[in-house]
């Protein structure tokens, strides 16, 4: 397979993967303006968001004053911001029609008809109830086109590539959540569980649609230590670290088996889906858990880097 073509389809379903993360981020940060307390600290909520999102810089950088519309104005419509719902849309099916012959008609199907249908949407005409919707539509469009690769695309090179966009770009999501919100699941907070404490621990697992998930597996009320165990090291969780690595490692060892390539890529993937199996979450916090976050964010960044170098994106 071509590198350009690789590439292609990696950043494809990396792009879609942001999308579906960003309108998951928006969704909490939209249900926490609706409701603002008098002190303003939905404001720093926004704040949160957009930290998460890993576009606070770029934001401040407009010289915008913060306002719940502004923020989303800017994750979900912003044509000059490249992580914007539409910006990512975009560049997704750009990259899918530069590789069309590459895809099953479902999921060029998928892709395409989203950003026609997203394109043709008028800004100034969502409002707050409409921007809800739409942030499900995204969601479900996302499902959708990830739905029309698992069930119509062949085990190849080309799948392994797409399933690395997708969780590569899953777990860097799920670290800045974390990373961001390292403070809240800290040991310290165990003991308190007042309505702020219990208003982040929530948030956090709405930003990755795993409320039900973490009372299901769990049976008990959100603690801090259950809830950092959960979206970093158990296996069952779709948006964990954990999970995410368990993918990223075997579609390394199978591109690698494919084309007698991944001489980088391979040793950096395995070494981290390794450390993610052994990790214990008390050496992680003793260690520090802000630490941690951001050496896992490097080294996941490494193995997209790496995978890059392995398979000539340039």
């Amino acid at each position: 397979m071509l590198g350009r073509t690789a590439s292609s389809l990696f950043w494809m379903t990396r792009y879609m993967e942001r999308a579906e993360n960003i309108a998951r981020l928006t969704q909490v940060g939209h249900r926490i303006s609706m409701t603002p307390d008098s002190t303003g600290g939905y404001r720093e909520d926004w704040k949160s968001t957009l930290a998460s999102a890993g576009c606070l810089d770029a934001f401040a950088a407009r010289g915008t004053t913060l306002s719940a519309a502004e923020a989303q104005r800017f994750l979900v419509f912003d044509r000059d911001h490249p992580s914007s719902i539409r910006a990512c849309l975009e560049a997704a099916r750009n990259n899918g029609r530069s590789v069309r012959t590459a895809l099953t008609r479902e999921m060029w199907e998928a892709l395409n008809s989203t950003w026609i249908a997203f394109a043709a949407i008028d800004p100034a005409g969502v409002g707050p109830g409409a921007m809800a919707e739409l942030l499900d539509w995204v969601r479900q469009r996302s499902g959708q086109f990830r739905g029309a690769m698992l069930g119509s695309l062949l085990r190849d090179e080309g799948f392994h590539f797409c399933q690395l966009g997708t969780f590569i770009e899953r777990a860097d999501n799920t670290a800045r959540i974390l990373e961001v919100k390292y403070n809240v699941l800290l040991p310290a907070y165990e003991a308190m569980g007042g309505e702020r404490d219990l208003h982040q621990w929530d948030t956090i697992l709405r930003s990755l649609s795993a409320v039900s998930a973490y009372r299901y597996f769990y049976r008990d009320r959100i603690r801090p230590r259950t809830l950092a165990e959960f979206l970093m090291l158990r296996p069952e969780m779709p948006r964990s670290l954990r999970f995410c690595c368990d993918f990223i490692a075997p579609s390394l060892a199978s591109l690698a088996t494919m084309t007698g390539g991944g001489t980088q890529s391979l040793p950096v993937g395995e070494a981290l889906a390794s450390d993610m199996r052994v990790a214990d979450l008390d050496d992680i916090l003793r260690g520090g858990l802000r630490e941690y976050l951001g050496e896992f964010l490097n080294r996941n960044a490494a193995v997209a880097q790496a995978t890059a170098a392995d398979y000539h994106f340039d």
